[in-house]
């Protein structure tokens, strides 16, 4: 057997649903898992009766910044003290800037 033919009979599974002439279905059944024997997924689900996530508003958006390095620098060592990630630490200091209305020192601004 040729490595293409080979090739195609491993995908033939894939393809025509059927298993590769090294693998019986009785081998295949002893390794599929155990959920998969109780569990079948319907044509169609009924949704009328769902729910909106009520944590939606918890999720995150991501987003691209650019820190200076000084930043990023410190809040690695704060995150290295605490086992909290770097990227966790600073979501946490701007929630607590929103949550007391904390406005930036825009002192700098001026000296432009």
């Amino acid at each position: 057997m040729s490595i293409s033919q080979d090739l195609r009979t491993h995908v033939a599974y894939d393809i025509r649903g059927s298993y590769p002439h090294h693998l019986s279905s009785k081998s295949y059944e002893k390794r599929a898992s155990p959920i998969s024997k109780f569990f079948v997924m319907k044509k169609e689900y009924d949704f009328s009766q769902s729910v909106k996530n009520p944590y939606i508003k918890k999720l995150k958006k991501q987003v691209t910044i650019r820190l200076e390095e000084d930043v990023v620098d410190y809040f690695k060592a704060l995150a290295e003290e605490t086992g909290i990630s770097y990227q966790s630490l600073i979501n946490l200091y701007l929630q607590d800037c929103v949550k007391s209305q904390r406005k930036p020192s825009l002192d700098w601004v001026s000296n432009v």
